[in-house]
């Protein structure tokens, strides 16, 4: 019997912090169009002339501080275990292979050895909980462009989104309860950030998305697929999962790049305005990302850490994110299987 092939795609790392690798990653990722999703000649001078000769060098000294000598950049060591313990888990009736969307190692490598393999489907699972046109709609246009040639493309199907998924949910719950959540004055809930206009896209009758008030708090058929709502939506069942009363948490959005609106409010305000409340230990949720990386073990824990202390607060403790749990393999278990 053939095997059966499982796709596991995250975002990408750069192949090593020096500048130059830093450079190629963020020239392939800020081109997609999907993530910069302006006039190709507008996006290839504001990154190719503005964004990555400058954040290049800064960029690299941020992946320094969190790169290890032994295993690399975090997202593609906690991706590298959770593909193994996939593979170990799925048994001998499935291939499971790891890409990332840019770098390496790479979505068309996968899927050649799918190919090779002759697995009789293809199951691709993006890693990213919410969905978004930057990230899984990204990986989706990418696969399809790589498989459109084959003469005898197998089945293929996409995970659109498992923002409620609730395995993973009770896995980020319990990576919380040994900080004791109860004993912190305010818990945030910061995912990574996208420009309105891209949530905006998503909203097929044009009248609901940033027109009606808190369009976002409450998923429904008109924002179900939007990278808000859903996010909205994981916060409330982590925090429902751990007790957590509503008016002790709040959901936030990090990452901002460039002057135009994204979405809000932004991680950096919520924390200046608990710092002025007289806040003084926070412990913050980042569960759009399924690996730790540099916008959690970095931007959350130095950067906002540092941030929160110079306006008078104590400390913001990171909740890891979910690597290897093994509750978050037995969620991988679950929907390569659907």
């Amino acid at each position: 019997m053939a095997k059966k092939g499982v796709l596991l795609i995250n975002l990408g790392t750069p192949d090593s912090p020096q500048t130059a690798d830093v450079r190629k990653y963020l020239n392939e990722f800020l081109m997609d169009e999907r993530v910069i999703d302006i006039n190709p000649v507008s996006r290839a001078i504001l990154v190719r002339g503005i964004i990555v000769p400058f954040r290049a060098p800064k960029s690299a000294k941020l992946y320094k501080e969190i790169w290890s000598n032994e295993t690399g950049s975090p997202l593609l060591h906690y991706s590298k275990l959770q593909h193994q313990a996939l593979q170990q888990r799925l048994g001998d009736g499935y291939q499971v292979e790891l890409a990332m969307r840019y770098q390496s190692p790479s979505i068309e490598a996968a899927l050649g050895r799918l190919k090779t393999a002759l697995v009789s489907d293809i199951r691709v699972i993006p890693l990213f909980p919410q969905y978004a046109s930057a990230s899984t709609g990204s990986v989706y246009e990418k696969v399809m462009r790589l498989v459109k040639d084959w003469p005898t493309p197998p089945n293929i199907s996409f995970l659109n989104s498992f923002h409620d998924n609730d395995l993973m949910i009770q896995a980020f719950a319990d990576n919380a309860k040994k900080y004791q959540p109860e004993t912190y004055d305010h818990i945030l809930f910061s995912f990574h950030g996208l420009p309105q206009r891209q949530l905006v896209k998503c909203d097929h009758t044009h009248s609901y998305c940033l027109k009606v008030d808190g369009c976002c708090n409450t998923l429904n058929d008109t924002n179900k697929f939007c990278y808000s709502a859903q996010s909205h939506d994981t916060a409330r069942l982590i925090a429902e999962e751990l007790n957590i009363p509503r008016e002790k948490y709040t959901i936030c959005f990090q990452s901002r790049l460039g002057s135009d609106p994204w979405v809000q409010p932004y991680t950096s305000e919520v924390i200046a305005k608990l710092a002025a409340e007289g806040k003084k230990r926070l412990l913050v949720f980042c569960p759009a990302f399924v690996a730790d990386c540099l916008e959690t073990v970095y931007e959350v824990t130095e950067e906002y850490g540092t941030e929160f202390k110079n306006l008078g607060g104590e400390h913001v403790q990171l909740v890891e994110s979910l690597n290897d749990s093994p509750l978050f393999i037995d969620a991988l278990e679950q929907l390569a299987k659907v």
